[in-house]
């Protein structure tokens, strides 16, 4: 069967269009030149873009630029793809022409379509309303893409937060927990003195909690928008007080506290509020990697690890060795996390590649960070359900370590000194007697108040002189 198509005209000639779609000649030539990664833009992304076109219809109708009919068609298509609807239609690739111009035609034409058939048009034709005259009066691709950049990191921020604070909460809630878990402390992957493992949770959470609050801090840096700068900043072919009534309608259409950017050159020359941005992600991402390889050694074992935690198992881990259960959520983890830290490095790269009044990475850039803030959500969320929630503490063997440390010798630095407490330190350590009967074969205390001095020591963290 033949495929059905229609023929448009633009500045290049003539292209032909698959008859039933929404977008018209400029995507479909787009979608022709760039078959590059097969992925199509990020949901958030499309829908921000959408609200600055809903947005401009409302400024521009109120500046007396657009008449009502057009404008409520205008708005109508927006509101739909808004909603969710027609996504399938914006079809041009994630790598494409620098700044996002295809992008910005693609949503420019479905809109123009949608809105001349609800008027009585047809598709392709572009009467009354056109995609470039009246989708984008008063705009350019150069600050509709990053300003839609931004509404889309916006939209996904609270998701991202939320993950964070889960996890966040749910390390809290063992740390409680297990306050009273004795455990050995490692420092350089060796016996140190004794902690809690509610200790070792709690500071998890306190850290995951830090990098939430650097997350929650780059809000206001995006609500900074250059839109209704037009070209290169100067507000060409733009109405009057434009820049501050769409930054209002947005703020509106968002919940966002949207505003017109001091300078909106600036806002399209600059991308560091998106840098900054990717950065406090990056250092999510890599306290999460540490975080992520605690738990796999926590949980290393059955019998030859550490075994202090024991994660739910979620699947066979071995499709050789019966019986293996692997940590795999947090392996995912550690995954998710690395790839994350190349995209920082990716949207580091593509935000100091901008070149005098605009920077034309900024597709691959938005794609870099959009996938770096949604994987890390999921992840996380992930990792948090199927593992932190219903993780198991060996309290015995925890116990077992802290009293078998060779480290407890640190606490008999204050009554017997550095250099006796080592000697002790290092009988035990030949020996492998315990610290505790080496200090009672010694007369220095019995090992029952030894015992109760490790536990002091874990616990309160300050014990009395021995």
């Amino acid at each position: 069967m033949t495929a059905s198509f229609r023929t448009e005209k633009d500045s290049l000639g003539e292209f032909s269009v698959p008859a039933d779609a929404w977008y018209g000649i400029q995507t479909a030539r787009a979608a022709g030149n760039f078959p590059i990664s097969g992925r199509r833009p990020d949901r958030d992304f499309i829908i921000a873009h959408a609200r600055i076109k809903y947005a401009a219809a409302r400024a521009n109708l109120a500046a007396g630029w657009l008449d009502e009919r057009s404008t409520q068609a205008i708005l109508q298509s927006a509101a739909a793809i808004i909603d969710g609807n027609y996504h399938e239609e914006f079809v041009v690739d994630r790598f494409q022409a620098g700044a996002g111009t295809s992008h910005n035609m693609n949503t420019n034409e479905v809109i123009a379509n949608l809105a001349n058939v609800a008027l009585g048009g047809k598709k392709g034709e572009y009467r009354p309303v056109n995609p470039n005259d009246h989708v984008n009066m008063g705009q350019s691709t150069n600050d509709t893409i990053p300003t839609a950049i931004r509404l889309a990191a916006l939209a996904k921020l609270p998701r991202l937060l939320a993950a964070a604070e889960a996890m966040a909460a749910e390390y809290e809630q063992i740390g409680r927990r297990e306050a009273q878990t004795v455990k050995s402390g490692r420092t350089h992957l060796q016996d140190a003195v004794p902690t809690t493992l509610g200790r070792e949770f709690q500071a998890y959470a306190w850290t995951l909690r830090r990098c939430a609050d650097a997350l929650r801090a780059t809000r206001l840096l995006l609500c900074d928008i250059g839109l209704g700068g037009s070209a290169v900043g100067t507000g060409l072919n733009t109405s009057p007080g434009y820049a501050e009534r769409v930054a209002q309608e947005l703020a509106q259409l968002t919940g966002e506290p949207i505003r017109a950017g001091a300078d909106l050159s600036a806002q399209m020359q600059s991308m560091s509020d998106l840098m900054q941005l990717s950065g406090t992600i990056r250092t999510l991402a890599l306290e999460l990697t540490r975080i992520s390889n605690d738990m796999r050694l926590l949980a290393s074992g059955p019998r030859t690890g550490l075994a202090e935690i024991v994660l739910p198992a979620v699947q066979p881990g071995s499709s050789i060795m019966p019986g293996k259960v692997n940590p795999v959520m947090f392996e995912m983890l550690n995954q998710v996390c690395y790839q994350v830290i190349g995209q920082d490095t990716a949207v580091a790269l593509m935000v100091q590649a901008g070149q005098l009044e605009l920077n034309v990475m900024m597709p691959a850039l938005g794609s870099a960070l959009f996938d770096a803030m949604d994987w890390l959500t999921n992840a996380i969320r992930a990792a948090t359900e199927k593992n932190l929630k219903g993780l198991t503490v060996d309290r015995a063997r925890c116990r077992d370590y802290a009293h078998g440390s060779v480290g407890l010798a640190t606490l008999l630095n204050t009554a017997i000194g550095y250099a006796a407490a080592a000697e002790v330190a290092k009988e035990s350590q030949h020996s492998g007697r315990p610290v505790r009967d080496i200090v009672a074969a010694r007369g220095l205390m019995s090992a029952d108040r030894f015992e109760r001095l490790v536990e002091e020591a874990a616990i309160r963290g300050n014990i009395e002189k021995p």
